[in-house]
């Protein structure tokens, strides 16, 4: 089975600004890969190149082993982009109806039935979206990118208008998807979020991957905390396997011990290494396609 998303040496310029410059990214079927980046890192320009939207300078996206932008790779696609419009006087039913005739689904009402219901907004299927809260707007929209059943899922800050009980659903959702085989490239801010739910992440920065690997591969060890009847005591460098000999030395000098903690890095701060002081440099070089997202109705 080829990879669900395959990016090879793509390129992208726009006259003198390069928004990208020899990316390489795999996402495998079921897998679910963090998009990380600041702002002008090039992020849009590589989700828009593999939604067919953007032609790359060089190099090549295969979706499913077609090349973006071709019929068969738009059909195993689904895509939220970051700032969607769905018609105000459109009903919720009505807006999966329109995306149904755009992908050439003949999923019928069971399917807009059942993808309401993934998001928790079957009860709200007459609906006007103009009546609708903005974390419910939020809610259509992931439920629009799943019509057609894509096998490749670009989800650019699906949480971002949603509480913590939205963030919570749209996780459970992905785990879901991910069970079903169904891959999902997300683009977040919400570290904290793609560290809870994402198999690897990679960061963008220059329009280069600066930094890839799994969460747990990205940060480092912190040091040591160990809990006494006199306070917490930190021992900074230390690592996991020396544990057993600090608690030895505290208990043989008298210490009472109550707790031990490992202390790592964050994804937070793994990102903040990754990017160092490019975000500046980033966000002079936000290109006219960043500034643009476009639904995906239009890309189909």
């Amino acid at each position: 089975m080829p990879a669900a998303l395959s990016v090879s040496s793509l390129g992208k310029r726009y006259g003198r600004t390069v928004a990208l410059d020899d990316v390489g990214l795999e996402v495998a079927p079921g897998e679910l890969v963090g998009l990380l980046g600041p702002n002008g890192a090039g992020k849009s320009t590589l989700v828009k190149i593999v939604c067919g939207l953007v032609r790359p300078s060089a190099g090549r996206a295969l979706v499913c082993g077609a090349p973006a932008g071709s019929r068969e790779a738009r059909r195993a696609l689904g895509y939220l982009a970051e700032l969607f419009r769905f018609p105000g006087w459109a009903r919720a039913e009505e807006v999966l109806v329109l995306h149904q005739r755009l992908t050439g689904s003949d999923g019928g009402a069971a399917e807009r039935a059942a993808l309401l219901e993934q998001v928790d907004l079957l009860q709200a299927r007459a609906r006007r979206v103009e009546a609708m809260s903005k974390g419910m707007q939020q809610r259509l929209g992931i439920a629009q990118a799943l019509v057609g059943s894509p096998r490749l899922l670009l989800l650019d800050e699906p949480t971002s208008a949603l509480d913590p009980v939205g963030r919570r659903m749209v996780r459970e959702l992905l785990e879901r998807l991910r069970e079903r085989g169904v891959a999902v490239l997300l683009n977040s801010h919400l570290l904290s979020e793609v560290e809870l739910v994402c198999d690897r992440v990679a960061i963008l920065s220059g329009g280069r991957v600066v930094a890839a690997g799994r969460p747990a591969d990205l940060v480092h060890a912190g040091g040591v905390e160990i809990e006494t009847a006199d306070g917490v005591r930190r021992f900074e460098r230390a690592r996991r396997d020396e544990v057993p000999g600090l608690v030895a030395e505290l208990v043989a000098a008298g210490e009472r011990i109550y707790g031990v903690r490992l202390l790592t890095s964050s994804l937070e701060e793994a990102y903040l290494d990754a990017v160092g002081g490019r975000q500046d440099e980033d966000e002079r070089r936000l290109t006219p396609d960043d500034a643009v997202a476009v639904p995906r109705g239009e890309a189909s």
